[in-house]
């Protein structure tokens, strides 16, 4: 049945949507000798999930407080709709930035820690509005029932929602999200990501997100760009960042088990790890020295398979299971689906689908071959 109180307030929210597109262009941050963004470029559409991926000290979180004024960049130019809004204020800028941190007030109730914003000065907003923008925003959250709570009793997921709402609730450009959902336990993150993904869709809005954590990004992002050590190094969709990764760097982030990645040769084609145990079939244009990489889904145990190996570790995790596999001096994982029978000290045979395999360089970029 459809949710006539919750379609409505959609409804109203999207009347009042102000897309915004948000251009980087060639950013420098350096932080004394640190350089903390170097060149920095790259460009969020209109109504986009963008995912800002990267390890910890990447750049990341730098990145959005130039974006928001709260750092000033040494070099390049920000710019909302190709309008550069460098010499703008913080709040001049018109986004709403969720923090890691919910930032909320203690002391009020939840319904006044969504009203605050739009009791400011600066929007002067009716109460009459002020209620009917609360409500709106409460029923896409799913925290109607707590309007009245003290934010002080409520629970972590539930405080993240009531900070995200209050960004929502003031209908800014563009919203920046600092991995909000970080401290958070592991279902309460699936959940929310969910709900976030839905809300997002739903109301048309412009979402630069950071995050760590490449579940989030796959799952969550329209397209993602990786950040390493202040610099862009791929920029795509999430399965040109998962099936082309374009460095060793970018095929390690992402992916869960991480890839297996070796030294192999390529010689009389074939390439050859360096104990000879696996041996797959070259493809044109590779270097004579390179790095073979294989996804764990890719290793798959099977009866008439040309490659074998023993069972040293088994992973059980419900829906899958992880098998460390020894072979020659090398260890492969193997990811296999279901809770596997396989015993640790097995000897299995496998096979390795040839056509997904990763090559690269000695420099760890890849070679399309």
């Amino acid at each position: 049945m459809v949710n006539r109180r919750l379609l409505s307030a959609i409804c109203y929210l999207l009347s009042a949507i102000r897309m915004s597109n948000i251009s980087l262009s060639n950013i420098t941050k350096k932080f004394r000798s640190v350089i903390a963004l170097a060149d920095v470029s790259f460009r969020v559409n209109d109504g986009e999930f963008f995912v800002l991926l990267g390890p910890t000290g990447a750049g990341k979180t730098t990145t959005l407080r130039v974006i928001a004024g709260l750092e000033k960049q040494d070099a390049g130019s920000v710019a909302f709709d190709g309008e550069a809004i460098d010499a703008l204020t913080p709040a001049d800028r018109d986004i709403a930035f969720v923090f890691q941190q919910y930032s909320l007030y203690p002391t009020m109730s939840v319904y006044d820690n969504l009203a605050f914003p739009l009791r400011s000065p600066v929007h002067r907003v009716s109460e009459e509005e002020i209620k009917t923008k609360i409500r709106g925003v409460a029923e896409i959250l799913r925290i109607s029932h707590l309007l009245d709570r003290k934010t002080a009793r409520l629970s972590g997921g539930e405080m993240q929602r009531v900070s995200i709402g209050r960004a929502i609730v003031r209908d800014p450009r563009v919203f920046l999200m600092d991995e909000p959902l970080s401290n958070l336990d592991a279902k309460l993150r699936e959940s929310l990501r969910v709900e976030l993904k839905h809300i997002q869709k739903s109301l048309g809005k412009t979402i630069l997100y950071v995050t760590h954590d490449q579940i989030e990004a796959l799952t969550m992002a329209d397209r993602i760009a990786v950040l390493n050590e202040g610099q862009i190094v791929q920029e795509g969709a999430p399965d040109d960042i998962y099936d082309r990764p374009a460095t060793t760097f970018v095929a390690q982030l992402v992916g869960t088990p991480r890839i297996n990645l070796f030294e192999a040769t390529r010689q009389n084609g074939v390439v050859t790890l360096k104990d000879g145990t696996v041996m797959v079939e070259s493809k044109p244009n590779l270097p004579d020295a390179l790095l073979l990489g294989i996804r764990p889904e890719d290793v798959k145990p099977d009866a008439n398979g040309k490659f074998s190996g023993q069972i040293l570790l088994k992973e059980p995790l419900g829906v899958e299971t992880v098998l460390h596999i020894k072979t020659g001096e090398q260890t492969l994982l193997s990811l296999v689906p279901g809770m596997s029978d396989a015993k640790i000290g097995d000897v299995l045979k496998f096979s390795i689908a040839s056509d997904k395999l990763h090559f690269f360089d000695t420099n760890r970029k890849r070679v399309n071959a």
